[in-house]
């Protein structure tokens, strides 16, 4: 999903809607109970996936470490669906199920002051993104080495999401 296409699903429930329908019906989103097995298994290759960030940077392949980032957060975002009762394969459809099932509701000022706790924000939504995107960077170009800063900060946002993700499922 590209930035325009994301602004459009974040903005109008509708549009939102429409796509989740669509995918419901090309069965590339099913409905899944979500048995803790699983979501927990999600969240421990997620967790796998960080470490892996963390040894691959500490030996010089920011490429791999970025691949890995991206990985740790779709991990934990499969997790968060799953805890909802979906279940998807597919990059855009999993998006569109954090953004409809976690991204903040319109309630009042209190209930969105508790909820902040909990659900996930614009800016995990657009990191989610972003780290897709580098990881398409790092798995198909020619480039090996990329700013050892800049995926040292992907690696802590990664982290940050990870661990928000967990508090999520453990308070649900």
């Amino acid at each position: 999903m590209n930035e325009e296409q994301l602004k459009e699903v974040l903005k109008k429930k509708e549009a939102l809607d429409k796509r989740i329908a669509n995918y419901l019906k090309q069965r590339i989103l099913v409905n899944q109970r979500g048995e803790d097995a699983e979501i927990n298994g999600y969240a421990a290759k997620a967790e796998h996936n960080a470490q892996f960030v963390k040894d691959t940077l500490d030996d010089g392949y920011s490429d791999w470490a970025i691949v890995g980032c991206y990985y740790a957060a779709y991990h934990m975002a499969l997790a968060l669906i799953l805890k909802k009762g979906f279940s998807s394969k597919n990059h855009d459809v999993t998006l569109c199920v954090l953004i409809k099932e976690y991204y903040s509701k319109e309630l009042s000022g209190l209930d969105i002051e508790l909820l902040n706790r909990v659900y996930l924000d614009n800016e995990d939504i657009l990191f989610y993104v972003k780290t897709k995107e580098e990881r398409e960077k790092a798995s198909y170009s020619s480039q090996i080495a990329f700013d050892k800063k800049n995926v040292d900060d992907l690696r802590l946002k990664t982290l940050e999401f990870v661990r928000k993700a967990q508090n999520i499922l453990s308070t649900q």
